[in-house]
């Protein structure tokens, strides 16, 4: 399997529900209540319950799975710009911008939903090639 280069793109999509939430919480231990309760959560920022940020951080993970090679982390910047609410579907993108030398790239990562973009970030990661 050839590595990612420059150029390359690669999406992933996630229907997000109250369901969604709720077993993520249980996955990760965060309990917090903006996520959980929409009774607590109705009366804070949001007027409702939100998902995890990491959660939607996650769908980028996704999306840099499907970049070529075995792709690997070495860090992430997330910025998070607006709520994810339960009935959202998330688009992710983790576009190769540059290519930093040896196996490390520059990618350029987003998430949106249909009506805007929720997280933006920079990652740096390796694409090595799997010896099959």
């Amino acid at each position: 399997m050839p590595v990612a280069s420059v150029g390359d793109a690669a999406t992933a999509t996630l229907s997000v529900d109250q369901s969604t939430i709720d077993q993520y919480a249980a996955l990760t231990g965060d309990d917090n209540p903006l996520h959980l309760d929409a009774e607590y959560a109705a009366d804070g920022m949001f007027g409702g319950p939100i998902a995890h940020g990491m959660l939607t951080a996650g769908v980028i993970s996704a999306a840099m799975a499907d970049l070529p090679g075995d792709v690997i982390y070495r860090s992430q910047e997330l910025r998070f710009e607006a709520p994810v609410r339960p009935g959202d579907t998330v688009t992710a993108t983790a576009e190769v911008t540059e290519a930093l030398g040896g196996d490390q790239l520059a990618v350029e990562t987003t998430a949106e939903t249909a009506t805007e973009t929720v997280v933006t970030g920079d990652a740096v990661v390796l694409s090595i090639e799997h010896d099959a």
